[in-house]
């Protein structure tokens, strides 16, 4: 038997295939520029946003007001089937209630029930999903990184991205470091350099720095397990490698590690907002023109 497409379901559709079309739209926008136009590109640069901008909050106004539709509906419905399980009917001067709702007929609404509820679960996650951290977040970085002719390369979230990012990056330099390099050397350097190391780490329970065993134990999680990296893994790498390394952000200016050795910097994606746990690293790559799959 085949099922019957629901409205969310249409709207959802069309909103997908709206995204699609828009990214056709700005390819098509991309091509038609010279790469050597900077100026042209920039301006591009903020067309796209605008356009992005205006469909997702039409999509949103639609998901509410089809929200609000479909709960006046439900309101109705509910009404007219309480007046009908009220209904009396008469024969031969005798009174009857109407006959109960058979267990199938049950098992059909209790599906509806949940089936309406799912729906609206998905109309929220998207109408969330449109004006979130994380998708303003996605949205300023790939402005700021359009901007110099990058886009974000995945790093997966796994408590190594920032060693993994970095390892990236200097795999597209020809480098040959892995991540157990890294870890094991921003390790060593540490061990090596106590003194400027040891005066950023306190005990988060007493507020003291460091003691020389803590301080120990902390290298050591740098070298063997899946410990996030923050800044001062980044300065101790930077050292290591000799090399600058940037670190963009969507909210402030990109931060430099490592200025005075003065070559092409690592660079680097902070994000606050790309999962749960919060706080992600991600590589970046030269961009690429080609258009984008739309994820459902």
């Amino acid at each position: 038997m085949e099922e019957i497409e629901t409205e969310e379901e249409r709207l959802f559709k069309r909103h997908r295939k709206e995204r699609k079309e828009l990214q056709a739209k700005i390819q098509a926008m991309k091509n038609a520029v010279a790469k050597n136009d900077k100026k042209r590109r920039k301006q591009l640069v903020e067309e796209v946003a605008k356009f992005e901008t205006e469909l997702e909050l039409r999509h949103e106004e639609e998901l509410k007001q089809l929200t609000r539709s479909l709960d006046k509906s439900r309101m109705v419905e509910s009404s007219t089937n309480g007046i009908a399980n009220l209904e009396l009917e008469i024969e031969d001067g005798k009174v009857f209630k109407q006959s109960r709702i058979s267990k199938a007929q049950k098992r059909r609404e209790k599906k509806a029930a949940q089936d309406r509820e799912r729906e609206e679960r998905i109309a929220e996650a998207e109408i969330e999903n449109l004006k979130g951290a994380r998708h303003l977040e996605n949205q300023k970085l790939a402005e700021i990184l359009a901007k110099r002719q990058l886009q974000i390369r995945q790093i997966p979230s796994d408590g190594h991205c920032m060693y993994k990012a970095i390892e990236d990056q200097l795999e597209q330099q020809g480098s040959q470091l892995t991540l157990t390099d890294l870890r094991t050397q921003a390790a060593e350097y540490m061990r090596s350099h106590v003194a400027d190391f040891l005066p950023f780490l306190t005990n988060c329970n007493t507020g003291d720095m460091y003691t020389p065993e803590e301080f120990e134990k902390y290298c050591d999680e740098v070298a063997n397990t899946a410990a996030w990296g923050g800044q001062l893994e980044l300065r101790a790498l930077s050292r290591v490698l000799k090399m600058p390394v940037e670190v963009i952000q969507a909210d402030s200016a990109p931060i430099t590690v490592g200025e005075e050795y003065g070559k092409k910097p690592i660079i680097l994606v902070y994000m606050r907002h790309a999962y749960g746990l919060g706080e992600h690293y991600n590589s970046v790559e030269q961009l690429i023109d080609i258009p984008t799959e739309d994820v459902c």
